[in-house]
């Protein structure tokens, strides 16, 4: 392999790559957007669970991670500042993951529950971070709108 040194070029090829990179976008980001409603729709029930985490300013943190993840969704899905976007999305499960999910210190009856929480949110860090990787070249179908 060449090494290179500027943005990447991925050309989107084959018979309906450019319309599966699209679904896969849409599939991630609406799910991300919807995450983060739920966090502003629920903020009492989520800082709760926040505040029992040990979270600092749980009520603010619910609801700019709401906004974060809203706004990082909406940004994938579409094409609007894909790097921003998806880079947020993976800041933010970086993050939340191994602090709410933490299936190795909970009583027995929550293991499965977190532990399907925890790996949840690692396969979509990876869609995360996969789009951020990807986030430098020209997405077919998208707004192009970024820095």
């Amino acid at each position: 392999m060449i090494p290179t040194f500027g943005p990447i070029l991925l050309q989107f090829e084959g018979p309906g790559a450019e319309l599966a990179f699209l679904a896969g976008r849409l599939a991630f980001g609406l799910v991300v957007a919807f995450m983060g409603l739920n966090h502003l729709l629920n903020v009492d029930d989520m800082a709760g669970y926040g505040q029992a985490k040990g979270l600092p300013a749980a009520r603010f943190m619910v609801v700019a991670s709401g906004v974060t993840l809203v706004l990082g969704g909406l940004g994938v899905a579409t094409g609007v500042f894909p790097t921003l976007a998806a880079g947020a999305v993976a800041a933010f499960l970086v993050v939340a993951t191994p602090t709410f999910h933490d299936f190795w210190a909970v009583p027995e009856d929550r293991k499965q529950a977190e532990m399907t929480d925890f790996l949840k949110n690692v396969t979509m860090l990876g869609a995360a971070l996969v789009f951020l990787a990807l986030s430098n070249t020209a997405w077919p179908y998208a707004l192009g709108i970024g820095l």
